[in-house]
């Protein structure tokens, strides 16, 4: 089987998760600035196989499209365009920012790393991987 990998895009920086090739376990990889991104994923793409890419759909609680909703859809159509062959999907992102704090409060990190921004990106990217790992399993 080949990975999902998981994107919290932002406007500065953007989270990646990433599965075991087996799809069983959803783990955060790496916070990238976001100019970087297409650059990170090509790289990332010609060393791992690679089936789909799920990227964190912003919207606000009442499902309304947030601010960078439009840089998002952009993403979107440039993934689907340079990578035909996988599946790219929009997958809802709402209080992922907020569940990565608490699970970061929770694990008992230190002041410092919980105030680093780059962790909560990536712990993000994983929520956003593992909802979507989830629905896939019982559906």
């Amino acid at each position: 089987m080949a990975r999902i990998l998981a994107i919290d895009y932002g406007t500065k920086r953007t989270g990646i998760a990433v599965t075991d090739p087996l799809q069983i376990i959803a783990s955060p990889l790496e916070t990238i600035p976001t100019a970087d991104l297409f650059d990170f994923l090509a790289d990332y793409l010609a060393r791992e196989e690679v089936e789909a890419i799920v990227i964190g759909e912003p919207l606000h609680a009442d499902g309304q499209p947030a601010q960078i909703h439009h840089f998002v859809i952009g993403v979107v159509r440039k993934l689907r365009k340079a990578y035909p062959d996988l599946e790219v999907e929009l997958w809802d992102e709402r209080f992922t920012s907020e569940d990565a704090r608490k699970i970061i409060l929770q694990s008992g990190a230190k002041k410092k790393k919980r105030r680093d921004k780059s962790l909560v990106d990536q712990v993000s990217a994983s929520l956003i991987l593992s909802d979507y790992m989830e629905s896939k399993r019982t559906n």
